[in-house]
């Protein structure tokens, strides 16, 4: 098993909470026009994106309700192996559910308060469980809840970006969560060198992510400081 960083449960609660907290801020004002603007993750507009995040959120009462696995074998770098979570056919089951979210809702507004009564709940029933508790995810993975949070933190603060960029917004990203999902990406030893690059936070996870391109002189940077890349796929 390829291990990644544990980090501490409250510290990816804390994470979770912020950059959800972010999100919600920014949605809970959006003209209603707006949410029909399209988003570099085709076919989502911003609405059916904001449905997305929703849905990979609400899998956790669930999880939660479930008998909790003896064991936890899968780590979060492990949750982004490309296997059948990758297909044509789970990808197109993850757009129409995210589709589906989203016209739950008639309006704006109220969709942006459906999504902050959705974190606000989850919120509140991670921080009920003890650290070292396991859960199962819906493709079978026997998970920490803290290393499956963090799979949730990365669709909140990566998908922020990617919403961000479509209403031409600043990007929100907490230090909270970026920090986490650059551990989760490079390893905790490689913090600093990420540092070194001078890049800002948003720059460093839109790279990472395959969001933006590198440019010449940044591979050379990379290249040298030895980054590793991990696929999210």
């Amino acid at each position: 098993m390829v291990a990644s960083a544990r980090m501490n449960q409250d510290r990816v609660l804390d994470a979770f909470r912020r950059e959800s907290g972010a999100l919600a801020d920014v949605v809970a004002t959006l003209p209603e026009e707006r949410w029909e603007l399209p988003t570099r993750c085709a076919p989502w507009t911003v609405r059916g994106l904001l449905g997305h995040i929703c849905v990979v959120i609400d899998w956790l009462p669930g999880m939660l309700d479930a008998p909790a696995p003896p064991e936890a074998e899968i780590s979060a770098v492990e949750y982004y192996r490309p296997d059948e979570r990758f297909s044509p056919q789970t990808n197109g089951a993850r757009i129409d559910l995210a589709t589906s979210r989203a016209a739950r809702s008639a309006d704006g507004a109220t969709f942006a308060a459906d999504f902050a009564a959705t974190w606000q709940r989850v919120d509140e029933l991670c921080r009920a469980e003890p650290a070292g508790r396991t859960v199962r995810t819906r493709h079978g993975d026997p998970m920490l809840l803290s290393e499956f949070l963090l799979t949730r933190v990365v669709e909140v603060a990566v998908h922020g970006l990617d919403l961000a960029d479509a209403l031409g917004h600043e990007p929100w990203l907490t230090p909270e969560a970026g920090e986490a999902v650059t551990e989760l990406l490079l390893g905790a030893e490689q913090t600093e060198a990420v540092r070194a690059l001078g890049w800002s936070p948003p720059h460093f996870l839109r790279v990472a992510t395959g969001r933006t391109p590198l440019e010449g002189t940044e591979a050379v940077q990379v290249e040298r400081l030895g980054i590793r890349w991990l696929a999210l796929g």
